[in-house]
């Protein structure tokens, strides 16, 4: 099956959607399981933190290097050679980490596999919404938040399960099969065409902005561990990676070449606005993730296991909004689901706000719920809107833009509310045995910001599209399809 420039088939486009998210699923998984596991890696290699730590950073800069690859290498090498080139490197990084021998060898292994996963959301963003075509764009989008909404409820689950009863190595070696099928899917379904866009590789542009990326996320997970930004840890890679953005961004504006993340996007309306509400919406909501976890764990006592149970309806509320926002986001625009979503996340942080240590973990579920349904009801319909007016033929390097908007906005948000509480738990009386009272208190206190991010996010979707006109993109543009 090639994919020419054409709507598909909604039966070949069902299939794509199971071989992008099947992907998707896997990454995120992995992730999330692998955060479980960093106890039982400190006693296996006996090592400090600061070293295991590297096994998540390492993953995440090195992901963070190669999305904004992936437009031009859409664009140059077709959908299906680098999706399945993304799982085969995916696939090896999971081997080699399931026979790890040391510390530092599971950390060089993680590399791998963050350079084989960088790419596979934007990749299978820009394969979908290509293949989708505007009338169903809004349906295509809500798939692609499956794998978000599965990740935060079954990674700590399944992670707890598999280092429990079968040891750490599985977390990895539990990727092989689901790789295998993806592979086998996407050989099948996934398009083969190139487009007329694919040119040179913008050199320049690369080597300011992977690393500008990597840097910028690198300095904000620093400053999330020293709890400041002032620390010159976090400092000066913050420092030298917003020099690289501002070069990256004068080199983009001016080049001859075609930038390998095209600026001048910005100037679609839908895009900017839709990219800016992305950023707001990470900021809360990985903000929150990051929260509420420890939150059940320090202040009210409960196991990993336990605290992923616990996280279940927030993944419910999250995959039922995903369904709904599906089926009206062509129905009533993406403006009012967006707004309807931050306010349903403004509802959920509210509650959150008056945490104690013998809050009603009814009450909390029903919160979670409601803050659930309203991230699926913004992530969808914003990720429609931003390349929804997009040229066809831009799509590749826009969904790259998309995903590494939200990437930066995700790091910031973790970082962020990190220090937020750090600085509130330093003024507890005894850290080592804080009372659970002004522990609760502390969470409590943290999620003001929260609320405040979603509140500005309110305030940016109002400059998103209503309705949008199908076929013609709001600067006039008509898609052009894309050429083998």
């Amino acid at each position: 099956m090639t994919f020419r420039g054409r709507t598909r088939p909604a039966n070949e486009l069902v299939w794509l959607m199971v071989a992008v998210v099947l992907g998707a699923v896997m990454m995120q998984l992995d992730a999330t399981m692998t955060n479980i596991a960093y106890n039982t890696l400190l006693r296996e290699f006996h090592s400090s933190l600061l070293t295991v730590q590297w096994v998540g950073t390492g993953y995440l800069l090195a992901m963070t290097v190669v999305m904004a690859l992936s437009g031009w290498a859409l664009e140059r090498y077709g959908g299906r050679t680098m999706w399945t080139a993304c799982i085969v490197v995916f696939l090896a990084g999971s081997v080699l980490c399931g026979v790890a021998w040391s510390a530092q060898s599971l950390i060089v292994f993680r590399v791998v596999q963050g350079l084989g996963g960088g790419m596979i959301l934007p990749l299978g963003m820009a394969v979908l919404a290509q293949a989708a075509g505007p009338s169903r764009l809004g349906p295509v989008m809500s798939a692609m938040g499956v794998p978000a909404a599965l990740a935060p409820v079954l990674g700590p689950v399944l992670g707890g399960v598999i280092v429990s009863d079968l040891g750490w190595r599985w977390i990895f070696f539990v990727n092989v099969p689901v790789c295998l099928i993806a592979i086998v899917v996407a050989w099948r379904v996934m398009p083969t065409a190139t487009t007329a866009r694919r040119g040179r590789l913008d050199v320049i542009g690369v080597l300011l902005l992977s690393p500008a990326c990597a840097v910028v996320v690198y300095g904000l997970t620093e400053a999330g561990r020293f709890a400041t930004f002032a620390d010159r840890h976090a400092f000066v890679p913050l420092v030298v990676g917003v020099f690289l953005l501002v070069g990256f961004a004068v080199h983009a504006l001016r080049s001859r070449v075609e930038p390998i993340l095209d600026l001048r996007l910005l100037r679609i309306r839908s895009f900017a606005a839709s990219s800016l509400v992305l950023f707001m919406g990470s900021i809360a909501l990985f903000g929150a993730t990051g929260l509420l976890p420890l939150y059940f764990q320090q202040a009210r006592g409960h196991s990993v296991l336990q605290t992923g149970l616990l996280l279940i309806p927030q993944g419910v509320g999250m995959g039922g909004s995903l369904f709904l926002a599906g089926r009206f986001t062509e129905r009533v625009g993406p403006r009012l689901l967006v707004l309807t979503g931050l306010s349903l996340a403004s509802v959920g942080s509210l509650v959150f706000t008056r945490l104690g240590p013998d809050t009603s973990e009814v009450l909390l579920g029903m919160a979670l719920a409601v803050t659930g349904a309203g991230v699926g009801a913004v992530m969808a319909p914003a990720m429609a809107a931003a390349i929804g007016d997009v040229p066809r033929a831009a799509i590749p390097r826009a969904s790259a833009a998309n995903r590494v908007i939200m990437q930066l906005g995700a790091s910031f948000g973790s970082a962020a509310i990190l220090i937020v509480l750090q600085r509130r738990l330093n003024r507890l009386p005894d850290l080592q045995r804080p009372d659970p009272a002004a522990l609760a208190d502390a969470y409590a206190a943290t999620f003001w910001w929260i609320l405040g991010f979603a509140a500005t996010a309110i305030v940016v979707a109002l400059a998103m599209p209503g309705r949008k006109r199908d076929g013609i993109n709001s600067v006039g543009i008509v898609d052009a399809p894309p050429r083998r």
